[in-house]
């Protein structure tokens, strides 16, 4: 028997896979028609994919560092050696919940138990459409809401002709147990939106809160959304993370949101659940709209964007939201999932029709089929894009950089400007002397002591472009779009600086945005993950928003740059200078952003080396002091990474439990 089908029966007789959630978790290894379990051996394991709820593969991966290095699949490892070992198959969700989640709600409690009345602050009205829903989890929906300690809310069910009966009788019970309960039951079936439509006409409160039929609020969910609302008063739309839970309870999968990221929703609904609404702004865009069932609460909220300013939006650190993972939901469903992202792209499609803008969206690229992308456009004439390249010698770096750009880029109009800081390697300066001769290539001297800020701002004063690409010399283009992605994201009127996916030689990732706070400072997104992982909630495959990203491969407006002064010459002569920048321009007031569709080799640092001399780790230490004196609030935390996920590592694991609100 060879290994790999040794593999195969290990895993089957453990009762640890299941091939059913693994097909519906995935659907496009159902469209593959492959079977599962030879699926996960040769693709799922790499790409973190679970074999069924009762195993976490990046989580054991991740607790596991000896398990990675050997390239060993976690799965089979756990069966035959972690278990005995006493190694867990789950993440750190149950500890977090055992030893954050649980000590400030029963904290709530006993507060709120001491309290003779809790004061009502405003109305909200529960809004719920219901459909031949299993009574079992409808009942678990209602008391969920019944159980909430903040008691000022009423609950607005819609039943949509519901064929089994003893689901309209269950919506009187309980109606007759609680006042708080409202209800109408439709003739006939309106599909969600029509219902959630009824359900909303019930409705009197100052702010609407949507729950599925079948899925279960935290006890304390509304009481955080009441005090989110009189911290914020300017509040038009609140939303918390959310997690999801099984048939029996069982919570998994916590998704640890940012703060208002646009361009992640534009790419995912990543709000979802729970979404908490000023009223009047539903009545004013009128309520949801038919004919995107699948996606109207995603449709709903982009068409409030146009109500809102990101001032008005407020999220909450907090899972107030269980979503239930059973067959038949979004949150599992094959069938389901494939409905929702068509409803959502035309919901997607309509939201910038209202805003006028012309772009293009399609599904997003293997692996992450049921996303968005947005195809942004490039104007004609292309601008000109300046792309800066320092160099020092080493011309076995800068060649296959320079080179992989002239042969592969497709962007169609591009110089490039290399600023020679003192090359006297006989073969660099040959080559310099060879390319500059090409109309489209300039070879700058700049005869000083090394400074990565002042070469770069040297370089940007002799641009012409109006972008500025910085770009390494120990980077290689490895997809040809990659410029005309960055490109058109970075002429977006409203974004800032634009940063590549980045990968090492051996094809996993040196860069996926920079998220504040890692190792004290900042580091890189998702670094060594498999360059086709998904990554956390699938956020290393999707366009989305970022405090900052890498110099190595930077694209952003000349006049934005020129407008902060460029890099920090004095401050930041080597480290941390693009961190620094990316923070400047984004306190004019527009987003940074990263994009996994320009996608280039970065061979970190070969061409520098390391801190390894005195003098190096003297002006180091001196970096490191300003950029916390100067950023302190945003590294310490990051509007863009969430406070319960680590910032020890870059893998967006949960934090130690004493890394909380």
């Amino acid at each position: 028997m060879s290994k790999f089908d040794h593999e195969i029966r290990v895993i089957e007789e453990s009762g640890l896979f299941d091939r059913a959630w693994y097909l519906a978790e995935y659907p496009d290894v159902k469209e593959t028609g492959m079977d599962p379990v030879r699926h996960y051996l040769w693709v799922g394991a790499r790409l973190h994919r679970n074999p069924s709820s009762k195993f976490i593969t990046a989580a054991y991966l991740s607790n596991n560092p000896d398990v990675a290095e050997q390239n060993l699949n976690p799965l089979v490892h756990f069966i035959l050696h972690g278990r005995a070992e006493g190694r867990s198959p789950f993440d750190r969700y149950e500890k977090w919940i055992e030893e954050v989640e649980q000590p400030v709600f029963e904290a709530l409690d006993v507060r709120l138990a001491h309290s003779a009345r809790i004061p009502r602050v405003c109305l909200i009205s529960m809004v719920m459409p219901v459909y031949n829903i299993d009574t079992v989890y409808l009942t678990r929906a209602i008391e969920s809401v019944r159980r909430q300690s903040y008691p000022h809310w009423e609950l607005c069910i819609c039943d949509d002709a519901s064929t089994d009966d003893a689901i309209r009788n269950l919506i009187r019970e309980m109606a007759n147990r609680d006042k708080r309960i409202k209800y109408i039951f439709r003739e006939e079936n309106g599909h969600i939106s029509a219902a959630s439509n009824d359900a909303l006409k019930l409705a009197t409160g100052d702010f609407v809160a949507l729950l599925d039929h079948d899925d279960e609020l935290a006890r304390h969910a509304l009481y955080f959304v009441v005090r989110a609302i009189e911290e914020f008063p300017e509040a038009k739309f609140i939303y918390s993370d959310e997690d999801k839970i099984d048939s029996k309870g069982q919570r998994r999968e916590p998704y640890f949101k940012p703060e208002f990221n646009l361009d992640l929703l534009y790419s995912q609904n990543y709000v979802s659940h729970l979404g908490v609404y000023r009223r009047d702004m539903l009545e004013k865009i009128g309520g949801f709209r038919l004919g995107v069932e699948g996606s109207q609460d995603y449709d709903l909220l982009l068409r409030c964007l146009l109500e809102m300013e990101p001032d008005n939006i407020v999220h909450i650190p907090q899972v107030l939201y269980h979503w239930r993972a059973i067959l038949g939901s979004t949150s599992l469903d094959v069938d389901e999932k494939g409905y929702a992202v068509a409803a959502g792209m035309k919901a997607l499609r309509h939201h910038f029709e209202q805003r006028a803008i012309s772009n293009r969206v399609t599904t997003a690229p293997p692996p992450c089929p049921h996303f968005h992308r947005v195809h942004w456009p490039i104007p004609e004439p292309a601008s000109l894009v300046s792309l800066l390249i320092p160099t020092r010698n080493r011309v076995d770096l800068l060649s296959p950089c320079v080179e992989s750009i002239l042969e592969k880029t497709t962007y169609p109009n591009v110089e490039i400007l290399i600023i020679d800081n003192g090359s006297d390697d006989p073969a660099t300066l040959k080559y310099l002397a060879q390319i500059k001769k090409q109309e489209r290539i300039r070879v700058l001297p700049y005869n000083r002591p090394f400074n990565y800020s002042a070469i770069n701002n040297f370089g940007a004063e002799h641009a012409r472009g109006e972008l500025l690409g910085l770009v390494n010399n120990d980077v290689e283009v490895i997809e040809p779009d990659w410029l005309t992605e960055m490109a058109s994201q970075a002429l977006r009127p409203d974004i800032g600086c634009v940063g590549a996916k980045l990968l090492y030689g051996d094809g996993t990732v040196q860069h996926g945005g920079v998220i504040l706070g890692l190792g004290g400072i900042a580091g890189h997104s998702h670094k060594k993950f498999p360059g086709d992982s998904p990554g956390y909630f699938w956020r290393l495959q999707l366009v989305q928003n970022l405090s900052a990203v890498t110099a190595a491969c930077l694209v952003v407006k000349k006049a934005l740059f020129d407008r902060v002064g460029g890099l920090d010459e004095k401050n930041l002569p080597v480290a941390f200078n693009d961190v620094d920048l990316c923070l400047r321009i984004r306190a004019l007031g527009v987003r940074n952003l990263y994009t996994p569709y320009a996608v280039l080799y970065h061979h970190e640092s070969k061409s520098r080396g390391a801190e390894d001399t005195p003098q190096k780790r003297i002006r180091f230490r001196g970096e490191v002091e300003y950029i916390r004196k100067t950023w302190s609030e945003l590294l310490d935390a990051d509007p863009c990474y969430s406070p319960h996920l680590t910032q020890a590592r870059e893998d967006f694991s949960i934090a130690a439990p004493y890394h909380r609100l």
